[in-house]
């Protein structure tokens, strides 16, 4: 359970910075795209331990999947990107605030 959510945060830390307005743009076309392909596996990984975990997975990797397939697209890339940041961060806090009975 932990680990899921510490992989949601640093997921969203690492699509807080894609997201940035140039700067993401520019580190993901320096090298020919392929932060975009590393964020899709690792928000696979992190989707089936969030599974195999019970945690929730209604936001943060799906989000994360769908941002990393479609960031090709200038613009809605970086809105994917910001919408993928903030699902991931909800998603992780509430994985460490949610009390199993």
């Amino acid at each position: 359970m932990l680990i899921s959510g510490v992989l949601k945060l640093i997921g969203a830390g690492f699509e807080f910075f894609l997201g940035i307005p140039g700067y993401g743009g520019v580190f993901i076309l320096s090298l020919l795209w392929t932060p975009l392909l590393f964020m899709l596996i690792y928000h696979i990984v992190t989707l089936v331990i969030s599974k195999n975990n019970h945690t929730p997975i209604w936001g943060g990797p799906i989000v994360g999947i769908i941002a990393s397939t479609l960031g090709i697209i200038p613009g809605l890339g970086m809105l994917l990107h910001w919408a993928a940041f903030i699902c991931l961060l909800i998603d992780g806090i509430l994985v460490f605030t949610n009390k199993r009975d």
